[in-house]
């Protein structure tokens, strides 16, 4: 029998105590298992927290990840960082929080250079041809997705709609959208908060899988209780992580340097990823593609391509980004791009993902003060009903580039329309996964590039 899982004979008693390196094992584990974008990956937790491990009870794990779907950030690692803190105190939740990327890290520096060495060649090439137009209807699928679980009346249909316009035709900054959907939800919230009572998060404990280590009625330990001298020590040692770095960059590179700008850039994008990795593409395709040209708009395609096919959460597709650019811009030389591309990508993931863990160390007390279920604030709703409509126009923008590769001037690639419109039938009607249609959609656009 595996450590730690236990047999449906001794449900009533709850496992023994977890050691810090058999928790160790489990994240490093968890890091190249995790495919599924956050679903699948709080599935996996909770399939081997909850059911398998019993390390925490189903309402302690529901209550986790209500705080956890209230943060900007993957929610998914933050689950992670918070479990990983609650059961073997702050170590265990940064050893949590960095198994979950690291591997994804590695295996994307890797899968970017073949991809900017080897991406001409007939291989590589009919892969992403097939690819591309998958990626299309998989952001199609999930504004469908997060459309059908916010828009719960007309009021968050308008607000969807008018983020859609201030994006697509007005070109407005994506955080401008996002804090006029806050204000508009914190106002509507107090004027009519029957209309915002929309919250998406995971509701309420229904099961239980028999006694848990961190039951329902377990004490809160020791290190996860609310204190203010705790709280000042975290908040000073994550801006020291935090401005030491951007300092040292700024001091010896400059401010207007690449590797400078992508620090900066991507905290911003850490602090605006509410709703998910697809709501905050929009501002990363805004700044990395229109704003400072790292990458280009079919390179943010693939890169999403990449993210969806690797595990770890999907906004480690900013690592693709940081990578293509620190590599396509020759910063360390022309005889260095690779270690150019892979330093860019693990300065890009350190900022993104440093806020994640100040939130669950700093913020985790509070959350264990209570074990009551969070509710989704007004304000979140109307955000969440705003990147509705930015998303949808991450569709339109993918669409334009795959189906029009030269622009409307050009010719239309009808193959890639048919390949697109099969993927959204197989994702949106027969409920396939990301990773079958993009593997069927591979194998056709291979098909094509050689036999067409």
């Amino acid at each position: 029998m595996n450590p730690g899982i236990d047999t449906p004979a001794d449900a009533s008693v709850a496992p023994a105590w977890v050691s810090f390196s058999e928790a160790f094992r489990f994240w490093l584990k968890l890091g190249f298992i995790s495919f599924g974008g956050p679903a699948g990956q709080i599935a996996i937790m909770h399939q081997e927290l909850v059911e398998q491990r019993r390390w925490i009870s189903e309402r302690r794990f529901l209550h986790a990840l209500n705080y956890c779907m209230l943060l900007p950030g993957p929610e998914a690692q933050q689950l992670a960082i918070y479990i990983g803190w609650l059961m073997h105190r702050t170590r265990g939740g940064i050893v949590a929080g960095v198994l979950f990327v690291l591997p994804s890290l590695f295996i994307l520096i890797a899968l970017s250079w073949i991809y900017l060495a080897f991406g001409a060649t007939p291989l590589v090439a009919g892969l992403f041809y097939g690819i591309k137009p998958a990626v299309t209807a998989i952001v199609v699928q999930a504004a469908h997705r997060i459309g059908s679980r916010a828009l719960k009346n007309s009021l968050l249909w308008a607000i969807a709609a008018a983020a859609f316009v201030a994006i697509f035709a007005l070109n407005l900054p994506f955080p401008l959208i996002i804090a006029a959907a806050a204000l508009s939800g914190y106002i509507g919230g107090r004027a009519a908060p029957g209309l915002f009572n929309a919250s998406n998060g995971h509701g309420k404990a229904g099961k239980t899988y028999g006694a848990a280590l961190i039951d329902d009625h377990t004490p809160t330990p020791a290190h996860a209780r609310f204190s203010w001298p705790r709280l000042l020590q975290i908040s000073v040692a994550g801006l020291l992580l935090w401005a030491l770095p951007m300092a040292l960059l700024a001091a010896v590179l400059g401010w207007q340097h690449t590797y400078t700008q992508m620090a900066w850039f991507f905290t911003k994008a850490a602090l605006l990823t509410f709703g998910g990795a697809y709501a905050v593409l929009p501002y990363v395709y805004q700044g990395a593609v229109t704003g400072y040209g790292w990458l280009t708009p079919l390179q943010m395609i693939d890169g999403l391509a990449l993210g969806e096919t690797t595990p770890g959460p999907l906004i480690m597709v900013v690592a693709f980004v940081g990578f293509v650019g620190g590599y396509g811009q020759q910063l360390l030389g022309p005889d260095a791009t690779f270690i150019a591309g892979a330093l860019a990508a693990i300065i890009v993931t350190w900022f993104t993902f440093l806020p994640s863990f100040l939130f669950i160390l700093a913020g985790g007390p509070l959350v264990e003060s209570t074990h009551g279920d969070l509710k989704f604030t007004a304000p979140l709703t109307a955000i969440t009903a705003a990147v509705v409509g930015v998303i949808v126009n991450l569709a339109l923008f993918f669409a334009y580039h795959v189906l029009w590769p030269q622009g409307f001037a050009g010719h239309f690639e009808w193959p890639t329309a048919v390949i697109a419109a099969a993927a959204a039938v197989a994702l949106l009607r027969y409920k396939c996964s990301v990773m079958q249609v993009i593997a069927a959609s591979a194998v056709c656009g291979l098909t094509l590039k050689f036999f067409w």
